[in-house]
């Protein structure tokens, strides 16, 4: 058996979430209360309003400390992945759970991160939005046809086979959705976030993420990490990766394929929500996935574990 942790990005927050893991898991209590910053964040994840739970200036570290928490207790049960990854800010999760960051520079670069982040975005008409479609080339297409001046609609995620994300400009979303109809795709969601992350957007926020890590200690990750901006196991530049990843594709589909060439055959998503779970059967349905997003999910990971 081989085992791959995989850990929530932003979008997947709910207020309430890592709750009933602090009340009845003693590790979860440590990793929350070890937290020291300049907002509450146990109120703000477990009473929200939600409005502050949504604002990615608190969004991002109120996820990767839900994460953490829930991965220490994971850990605890004796379940030791073979690799890590994690989607956009998931990767800071995977990156401290693999002893490559501190639990405190974390928090501090993710703290910074989603300020710069949430600055980037000020004033900007930009949205994102899920097409659920196996036709890449054609979706790919319709961006680069929509594109014009400052208007773009650019590819942000590669979540599984057949779904990706799309990051825009207003203007230019709309005339892709219209763009699409014709070409025969129907299924679009759009996503209830702040914008159009990992887009050009994002350029200037990547240049004052440098700023952030340039001093941040990084030590050799003790798990091998797969990162987003290749889809690949990396070892070296991972502070360029970082950088590059606050304005590139996310590359997650590619990241479960690299996972399964490497021959994991169980998944543990890690942290609030369940879609990432959705991707790895999107991928292989063959293979034994648990999504341990509450405390009753945790119990059915515990009573499960004990027969494998």
């Amino acid at each position: 058996m081989k085992v791959g942790f995989l850990f929530a990005g932003q979008g997947s927050q709910y207020v309430g979430m890592g709750q009933d893991f602090y009340q009845k898991m003693k590790l979860a209590r440590h990793v929350y209360n070890s937290i020291h910053l300049d907002f509450d964040l146990k109120r703000v994840c477990f009473q929200g309003p939600e409005e502050a739970l949504n604002d990615t200036a608190y969004t991002q570290c109120a996820i990767l400390a839900t994460s953490l928490a829930i991965a220490a207790c994971v850990s605890d049960l004796g379940i030791q992945p073979d690799y890590v990854a994690g989607l956009s800010l998931g990767e800071y999760s995977a990156l401290t759970y693999a002893g490559a960051l501190s639990l405190d520079d974390s928090l501090t670069v993710v703290r910074q991160r989603g300020l710069i982040m949430a600055e980037a975005l000020k004033g900007k008409n930009s949205r994102m939005m899920a097409v659920l479609d196996k036709d890449i080339e054609t979706i790919q297409a319709v961006c680069d046809s929509v594109s014009q001046g400052e208007d773009f609609c650019v590819i942000a995620n590669y979540n599984s086979p057949n779904q990706v994300v799309l990051s825009a400009t207003q203007p230019a979303l709309e005339k892709a959705r219209e763009l699409l109809k014709k070409h025969g795709i129907r299924r679009m969601i759009p996503l209830s976030v702040a914008g159009a992350f990992h887009s050009p957007l994002m350029i200037p926020a990547s240049e004052k993420l440098a700023d952030v890590l340039k001093d941040v200690p990084l030590q050799p990750c003790r798990i091998p990490v797969i990162f987003n901006v290749t889809g690949q196991i990396e070892t070296t530049e991972i502070k360029e990766l970082l950088i590059r990843q606050i304005k590139s594709s996310v590359r997650f589909a590619q990241s479960i394929q690299t996972m399964l060439d490497k021959g994991v055959d169980t998944f543990i998503e890690i942290g609030p929500g369940h879609a990432l779970s959705k991707f790895v059967k999107a991928t292989d349905k063959n293979v034994k996935i648990f999504s341990i997003n509450t405390f009753e999910d945790f119990l059915a990971l515990k009573k499960e574990w004990k027969h494998e």
